[in-house]
């Protein structure tokens, strides 16, 4: 058997504000932007240099789907951003305005700090101990 995820889903307020700020804020690659109907786009970011699962940035449709847009998980951290770089990545975020709501530390497993995304769910910046 073989499978993978494809694609992994995330509620946003509006297409363009969320293509922004993947692709300026966090210089993600716009992997794709096709219009589907006069409400609906598939849209598709993703880290440079990533040939693996995509993020859909899913436009809310109903007030439910309002309701999820910054907080999909409750509080609890929903992605995880591997990189090669972290001081790299940290830097250019912070400099981008990135908001981090827990500074970096150095665990087993590499160096993590967590920010915020432009509607506030929050991921782990995950790079190798240098």
């Amino acid at each position: 058997m073989n499978q993978r995820i494809a694609h992994v889903a995330i509620v946003v307020k509006d297409y363009d504000e969320a293509i922004a700020f993947y692709t300026e804020k966090l210089h993600f690659t716009l992997v794709e932007d096709t219009t589907l109907s006069d409400t609906k786009r598939w849209v598709m970011v993703a880290p440079q240099g990533s040939d693996g699962c995509t993020i859909l940035l899913a436009r809310a449709a109903n007030d439910e789907q309002i309701s999820r847009i910054g907080n999909q998980t409750g509080g609890r951290v929903f992605m995880f951003l591997y990189t090669d770089d972290f001081w790299r990545d940290y830097h250019a975020y912070t400099a981008n305005n990135i908001n981090f709501v827990r500074l970096p530390v150095e665990e087993p497993y590499g160096t993590v700090a967590v920010f915020e995304d432009l509607y506030g769910n929050l991921w782990d910046l995950i790079g190798p101990h240098k």
